[in-house]
């Protein structure tokens, strides 16, 4: 449910009612072990985080870190942001969804993506074919088999004969589809709770939150993931950040997200000498306004008003995503929290 902008980042935190926008942090923490998360879950949630969310690429899983979370927090919301639809079999997946509804009830929301040809295909060996209109069955199916009938479906990207879910979780889990440009995030507005979005300017999101609204007839919910570092020293940030913004933004989704949203000569040089091999000529190609867009940084407070910008903007669920330049994850997590200059 969308909601009216509050006046600060604590105020986010604080307000815990539905109609309100929340506050998300990503986990787990790295270099941390899963079985030492306990007392940070407890923690951050007594900070006032609404929602942890997961995420899957080449550390845990998307549902281990949330299992942990549902048996040690009770008021949390835990979300995936995302799993990947093609590197599970549609029943598997459902199976996974309803496991994780079941262990923490009405408390879970499950974002569902395309991911990209680097983790399905590279790493998992899966081919990285037709992503949106597996993404798309993939939600129908999920979303069918969770009500506990049985379902036979004969979908564009797989087929399904004769699957019944044999645990039904007793309050039905949101589902959000994961999406950057128009076909993506018109899909998300019209068959699912809303849209996870992710690499973007608080700017940027005037473009694209509203293609989910109108697609949706109002009303979805807009999860941005936004990288923080709540850390003075910009050029600390700003180094580490350029490596980051490389690995991401060169990755064919991600670059076509940017070439959409008007980015193309702010990029074109880090582009250019990332395909010539030159990495070193690449991340001097991205300038400090690029990065400033991007990264959310500067002391706690200023970190807090840049958040903000995009709640303005749009975005109902902002997720916090430490990023370490400098910093420790664990205590910016708590200053952002906190009414620091």
């Amino acid at each position: 449910m969308t909601s009216a902008p509050v006046d600060s980042i604590s105020a986010i935190a604080a307000d815990s009612a539905p109609t309100a926008t929340r506050l998300g942090i990503t986990v787990p923490f790295d270099g941390i072990a899963l079985a030492d998360h306990r007392r940070i879950y407890e923690e951050l949630a007594s900070l006032g985080y609404t929602d942890f969310w997961s995420a899957e690429a080449n550390g845990t899983d998307g549902f281990t870190p949330l299992a942990l979370a549902a048996a040690w927090t009770t008021g949390t919301r835990l979300g995936t942001a995302i799993i990947p639809a093609s590197t599970r079999g549609p029943a598997l997946l459902a199976q996974s969804v309803a496991s994780l509804a079941e262990a923490a009830p009405g408390r879970v929301a499950v974002g569902i993506g395309t991911s990209s040809n680097v983790i399905v295909e590279n790493w998992n060996g899966i081919p990285f074919e037709q992503p949106f209109q597996r993404t798309r069955d993939t939600v129908r199916f999920v979303r069918a088999a969770l009500t506990g009938e049985k379902v036979d479906m004969e979908a564009e990207t797989f087929t399904v004969k004769g699957f019944r879910l044999g645990r039904v979780p007793a309050i039905q889990p949101q589902l959000l589809i994961a999406a950057l440009r128009p076909g993506m995030l018109r899909l998300a507005g019209r068959e699912s709770d809303g849209a996870i979005i992710n690499w973007l300017s608080a700017s940027d999101v005037t473009r694209v939150a509203p293609i989910v609204q109108e697609a949706g007839g109002g009303g979805k919910e807009i999860v941005a993931r936004i990288f923080v570092c709540p850390n003075p020293d910009a050029e600390v940030v700003r180094r580490g950040a350029r490596m980051a913004i490389a690995a991401y933004l060169n990755v064919p989704v991600y670059a076509e997200f940017h070439r959409w949203l008007g980015n193309g000569d702010k990029l074109q040089g880090m582009w250019d000498a990332w395909k010539a091999g030159d990495r070193k000529a690449a991340l001097a190609q991205i300038s400090d306004e690029v990065v400033d867009e991007l990264i959310v940084h500067g002391t706690p407070a200023q970190c807090r008003a840049h958040i903000q910008r995009y709640v303005e903007n749009g975005v109902t669920t902002p997720v916090v995503a430490v990023l370490p330049f400098g910093v420790d994850p664990v205590q910016a997590a708590r200053d952002i929290t906190q009414s620091k200059n």
